[in-house]
């Protein structure tokens, strides 16, 4: 079978809609950088159109009908959506999950000290990254610092063009020569990637020093140790009235600094940080936010730590969902276990991920017959995993057929495609867990080119025929 590109199938009308897609796409990469900031956007834009705060209608007992919208917040990172449709939830409902976790550097909780006349935030990287990659780019670091009290104070330093930004220092290729003997995986380490956030001394201004002489010759003499160090908890502390005890509460992740942007002459793609999953994420987003008046209830679930295995309280593998869902049956009407049950089971899911695209530098590491292609349409993966399908998602083939029926009918350009070559390696996304629930679920989204790397490459065409695929799945995928 031959892959159409999607982009000769456009008239005049849907290359402006790619392009506007587009757009919006990159203005919510660059201001959601973090799975709190994504959060706080999508919050923004769904109250915009009429969602309701699930906690809040709890509270007052209220009863939901058709058309009506609610959504729920875990924590600040994660986030799922209902918009209730005429039939009954107890027989399935149409479900879109995506993540917005993606790879990057985390300071530690303590992480600052000085060395060699530098200071420096040590860091631990988070999900799979080749570690050289990460090095002699320009970092932001976003996130949060909670106080003892309980203030919150927000961080974004990196992003505007007058901020300062970070690196991560590499060795001088003039003295490298055994560096460069080393494996990819070893030639830079984890403990390595601590990042270089000042050079400049604290120093101590001369209209204070009119004291006694032996005082000022101590006070200077104990200024001399970390003096970098203590300029920087100095700013810190005029900045952000946060001391060096303070990293102990603080999420703050480390990025590449810098905005999406359009890539190639032909500005056919988008180049940017964090399109794994992001990508999948807006695009379902999107979806929700156009849909009408449905006969099954529609669903998007948006969750956190999908790149370390779906954990913790915030991840696809905690209660969040479930309890979400047993909530909006109450308030419809039909809560029992047994109806959270049959409604779960009976469900039908687009577990929304990336897929690796084709690369003709790396062609050997593909099966060309079996690989998604730039701008050839969303993905369909019957099955993720490692080598012998391990860990994976397995859809069965008449959910499969009901996909293509649908996607045919609404003329939604598709491929469907595997990881790489069977013995190459893998990865996993949240198809299976949302599985145990005994639901159809099959694997779908966007071709990425440099996946996981600090800036990867989509198609404009690709995902706007996402948002059109997830549009009409949400409006037809009732078995």
């Amino acid at each position: 079978m031959e892959h159409k590109n999607t982009w000769e199938t456009y008239d005049a009308k849907q290359l402006k809609e790619v392009e506007d897609f587009a757009k919006e796409y990159m203005t919510f990469l660059d201001n959601g950088k973090t799975e709190r900031e994504c959060i706080d956007q999508i919050v923004n834009t769904i109250e915009k159109a009429g969602y309701k705060e699930l906690e809040t209608l709890v509270a007052s007992s209220a009863k939901l009908k058709t058309g009506d919208k609610v959504y729920s917040v875990w924590m600040n990172k994660s986030i799922v959506m209902f918009q209730i449709g005429k039939e009954k939830m107890t027989d399935g409902i149409n479900i879109l999950g995506a993540h917005i976790d993606s790879p990057r550097l985390d300071i530690k909780q303590n992480p600052l000290y000085e060395d060699g006349g530098f200071a420096y935030l040590d860091t631990h990287y988070y999900g799979g990254v080749k570690k050289y990659q990460w090095v002699t780019l320009p970092l932001a670091i976003h996130g949060v610092v909670v106080k003892k009290d309980g203030t919150t104070v927000e961080v974004n330093v990196g992003e505007n063009e007058d901020d300062p930004v970070f690196f991560v220092s590499d060795l001088l290729i003039h003295l490298a020569q055994e560096q460069m003997e080393k494996k990819a995986n070893k030639v830079i380490e984890g403990e390595a990637l601590d990042i270089i956030i000042g050079n400049k001394p604290l120093v101590i201004d001369k209209k204070d020093t009119a004291k006694e002489k032996k005082e000022a010759e101590e006070e200077a003499k104990a200024s001399e140790k970390d003096a970098v160090k203590k300029g920087i908890l100095e700013i810190l502390q005029k900045t952000y009235d946060i001391e060096e005890e303070d990293f102990i509460s603080a999420e703050l992740e480390v990025v590449p600094a810098g905005k999406a942007r359009e890539a190639g002459f032909d500005r056919s793609m988008i180049l940017a940080y964090g399109q794994d999953d992001r990508v999948c994420a807006f695009s379902s987003l999107k979806a929700m936010l156009e849909i009408g008046q449905l006969d099954r209830t529609a669903c998007c679930i948006l969750v956190d730590k999908e790149e370390v295995g779906s954990v913790g309280a915030t991840g696809m593998q905690s209660k969040f969902f479930e309890n979400a869902v047993a909530e909006v049956m109450d308030l419809a009407g039909e809560y029992s276990e047994l109806n959270v049950r049959r409604c779960l089971a009976r469900s039908c899911m687009l577990s929304s991920d990336v897929s690796s695209a084709f690369d003709p530098t790396y062609a050997a590491s593909f099966d060309k017959k079996n690989v998604a292609y730039l701008g050839c349409g969303m993905v369909f993966n019957k099955f993720t995993g490692a080598r012998g399908k391990s860990g994976s998602n397995d859809a069965n083939a008449e959910y499969l057929g009901h996909i293509r029926a649908i996607f045919e009918k609404e003329s939604v350009n598709f491929q469907t495609a595997e990881l790489g070559k069977v013995d190459l390696g893998g990865g996993g996304t949240i198809a299976y867990i949302l599985a145990l629930y005994g639901m159809n679920v099959i694997d779908s989204g966007v071709a990425v080119l440099n996946m996981h790397a600090p800036w990867e490459a989509t198609s404009k065409a690709d995902v706007y025929e996402a948002k059109r695929g997830y549009v009409a799945f949400l409006q037809h995928a009732d078995l």
